[in-house]
């Protein structure tokens, strides 16, 4: 079996075979594990992050290193978070001599308001921590440009418009903090062990916009009984029903409209005329 010399060598299925066997490994459910071994996939996910030849690029769960050792040898210093210690001896091998510090722990509790402002982040995200890690990411206010890898059916709620039935909270907090495009898609195939699900791949582009808490419990509110009208939502969330009225009639909005068919911009509205 041949070391790992270079991002291609781990871009087939037989090679990660190989080199999980060689360390007595398998894959873990746990931590959300399937690898990615697909050439043209890493390549266009290198490219999308759009990092210049020495600039630092922050990773969570690099897994067998394929996407860092991709990254490193075009150009980028990488940070990798990994919460797997069992990928330390691999890492020795598949990340020797290369620009890249690797961290173990929990991405979660990791504090990324400690890192430089307008860095850069790729990573293929481990299923179970998707949603949190990219809330935790763009709250940080610390990236220009975030490129994830994450499971389709997130990705069409990170993009999603008013009225579709994957629109939500996750969609409102991606479209305050940030600009979004959902790139390509990727099938179960080019990942080993391969998921039951298509992933995509999403790029943000982080603004200047701070975190609005009150803002964030009204939408919350709006949307955590999808069934029932918006009146009745934030009535059952404690706001002063006369005043969420009188506003919707200030608005030109029928009283019968549910959460789901409201914009960033009207429920920015919807807040300022409510009373705080």
């Amino acid at each position: 079996m041949a070391l790992i010399s270079n991002w291609q060598d781990l871009t087939s299925s037989r090679a990660v075979r190989e080199l999980l066997e060689r360390y007595g490994l398998r894959a873990d459910k746990r931590f959300g594990q399937n690898f990615l071994v697909e050439a043209g996939y890493l390549q266009r996910i290198v490219a999308a992050v759009g990092f210049k030849p020495g600039e630092r690029v922050y990773e969570v769960g690099p897994g067998l290193g394929t996407l860092t050792r991709a990254l490193a040898e075009a150009g980028a210093k990488v940070t990798a978070v990994e919460m797997d210690r069992r990928l330390e001896p691999v890492h020795a091998e598949t990340l020797a001599h290369l620009p890249v510090e690797v961290i173990w722990g929990d991405a979660l509790e990791f504090d990324w308001r400690s890192i430089p402002p307008g860095s850069l982040f790729a990573g293929n995200l481990p299923y179970n921590i998707a949603t949190p890690l990219i809330t935790k990411l763009l709250l940080s206010r610390r990236f220009r440009c975030i490129v994830v890898l994450v499971q389709k059916e997130v990705a069409l709620r990170m993009v999603a418009a008013p009225g579709t039935p994957e629109y939500g909270v996750l969609s409102l907090r991606i479209q305050h903090h940030s600009q979004a495009r959902r790139l390509f898609d990727l099938p179960p195939g080019v990942f080993l062990p391969p998921p039951k699900v298509t992933s995509s791949l999403v790029r943000l582009e982080p603004n200047a916009n701070p975190d609005d808490p009150e803002l964030f419990r009204l939408i919350e509110a709006a949307f955590a009984q999808r069934r029932k009208t918006l009146s009745n939502a934030l009535k059952a969330a404690e706001y002063p029903p006369q005043a969420v009225t009188a506003a919707l009639v200030q608005m030109g909005l029928p009283p019968q409209i549910r959460g789901e068919a409201l914009s960033l911009e009207q429920f920015r509205t919807l807040h300022s005329l409510l009373p705080r």
